[in-house]
């Protein structure tokens, strides 16, 4: 069975029931499946089938879920684009993923139609309301859906997400449908989500912690998702009070900013059984500030190529384990290992190692990175960590230099890539520093040639455009040199305590 099955089931046990809740007005459950229906009719009507990428440019949107489901259902594959990229960012996306039909909302149509013309071949679609030279979604006349494909939908990929790897270069990742559903286990499991429960998601679902954390396990549970286009701290404690929302993920970025607000203090937070964060190390003292307003703050971890739930804690461990990403997930398994690869003991750090059926198919087009990253049967995700005697995982840095600002991971070799091309940059080295709101802020240091002047304007004029403004620098750095180790290697740690200060 594929992934709509159960959106059938849920809308047979439960017609009337609001599965979605999206700008004050109510998705039941027959209409959502009625949707995925329409929606299948409308990609056979392109003859889209088994591998076909279809890819979606917009805010958080029903329609978006539907359309996953629906390729679920043909064995095809979404491609939720990450609408915060450039141009030229979601160029290459679009050259290596190739999708077949690009769906695009309203906000987003003056960027696609700078993209539209080197992507030629794939049919472009405005959600609703097309304008001139657009076709419309909505008006689109449903063909005789295909007959599923023969293969097994649990190894049918059914979702590929970009994200950039630690040479700047960004990789797709391939969830097949199995790694969907035993993350939709490994997350009831997690909460304890029942059809009772009322699900807030606010992250960009073009990440999978928007996605599949809660929102695709809650449709599966026919619980009711509360989904907002995008996160606004008001809109959201508006939301948890009117809507008595029980689940939230919620990234460190985003609590921060509720928490700034005056209203924090008061708002009732009565209906949350619990609070879902990570994408980033979570501190201790972070956790108990969100306790102190008496709800549980749970931490989740894991990757987009592991779904991405792999470790978490449950509303039981969350104040005595505070500060830890939990257990091994209900299907996973969990390894800390030295260079070699070899298992290192409790409370000793070493990369963390994760192996499930959750875990990626392989990176889209890149036969040679899936083998490196898939090794020996096992996800190296490039953490590190340790686990306690209890096996509790504590993640303490990230191999690759990762930055993590506001939920979004950033790589700092994509960024100094652009910088060098500049004549006058003869060194640069780009690293995260603390950030009170944004958990780190990216920060550049800079080394010029000789006798060169050039101001920080002057070096983010030059980022404008090329890099999402989401990664650009908050802060430039000039120097004299960087610090090295005896192989020439930055010492990205002693560079970062430097620009700290």
């Amino acid at each position: 069975m594929d992934l709509a099955v159960p959106i059938e089931r849920n809308a047979a046990f439960a017609p009337h029931k609001a599965a979605i809740r999206f700008a004050d007005a109510d998705v039941d459950y027959a209409t959502l499946a009625a949707r995925i229906r329409h929606a299948c009719g409308k990609l056979a009507a392109f003859d889209i089938g088994k591998g076909d990428v279809v890819a979606f440019l917009g805010f958080n949107h029903p329609e978006m879920l539907a359309l996953l489901f629906a390729c679920a259902r043909l064995r095809a594959i979404l491609l939720p684009l990450n609408w915060r990229l450039t141009a030229a960012e979601q160029a290459r996306v679009l050259a290596d993923a190739k999708p077949r039909l690009v769906l695009v909302t309203a906000d987003f149509l003056g960027l696609a139609q700078a993209l539209r013309g080197g992507l030629p071949t794939a049919r472009w679609l405005a959600l609703a309301s097309a304008p001139a030279g657009w076709s419309d979604w909505t008006s689109v006349a449903p063909g005789s859906a295909a007959k599923p494909a023969l293969a097994p939908a649990h190894e049918a990929p059914v979702l590929l997400c970009y994200t950039s790897g630690s040479t700047g270069v960004a990789k797709g990742v391939v969830l097949t449908q199995g790694a969907l559903f035993f993350n939709v286990v490994n997350s009831v499991h997690m909460h304890d989500l029942t059809s009772a429960d009322r699900v807030l998601t606010t992250l960009p679902m073009f990440h999978v912690g928007g996605l599949n954390i809660q929102t695709v396990p809650a449709l599966h549970a026919g619980a009711t998702v509360i989904l907002h286009a995008k996160f606004d701290p008001d809109a959201a404690l508006d939301a948890i009070e009117r809507e008595r929302v029980t689940l939230a993920v919620l990234v460190p970025a985003q609590l921060t900013a509720m928490m700034k607000l005056a209203r924090w203090t008061t708002a009732d937070l009565s209906s949350l059984r619990v609070l879902t964060t990570g994408s980033t190390i979570v501190s201790q003292a972070f956790v108990q500030r969100v306790h102190e307003r008496g709800v549980p703050l749970i931490q989740v971890y894991g990757t987009t190529e592991t779904c991405p739930i792999a470790t978490y804690l449950r509303i039981e461990d969350a104040r005595r384990k505070a500060g830890a990403a939990g257990l091994p997930a209900l299907y996973c398994a969990l390894r800390i290992v030295d260079e070699n690869d070899n298992d290192v003991p409790a409370g000793a750090d070493g990369e963390i190692l994760v192996r499930g059926p959750n875990v990626m198919q392989g990176y889209w087009n890149a036969p040679a990175a899936t083998a490196t990253a898939l090794r020996g049967g096992w996800y190296h995700s490039g953490d590190i960590g340790h686990v306690d005697v209890e096996g509790y995982l504590h993640v303490v840095a990230r191999k690759y230099d990762l930055i993590i600002s506001g939920g979004e991971n950033i790589y700092p070799a994509e960024i100094e890539n652009v910088l060098l091309e500049h004549p006058a940059i003869v060194e640069a080295c780009v690293v995260g520093c603390p950030d009170e709101r944004w958990g780190e802020a990216v920060v550049a240091a800079v080394v010029l040639k000789p006798g060169v002047r050039l101001s920080a304007t002057d070096v983010m004029a030059m980022l404008d455009g090329r890099i999402a403004r989401y990664k650009q620098p908050r802060a430039v750095r000039f120097m004299d040199s960087l610090p090295r180790t005896a192989l020439g290697k930055v010492q990205r740690e002693q560079l970062r305590a430097v620009v700290a200060a």
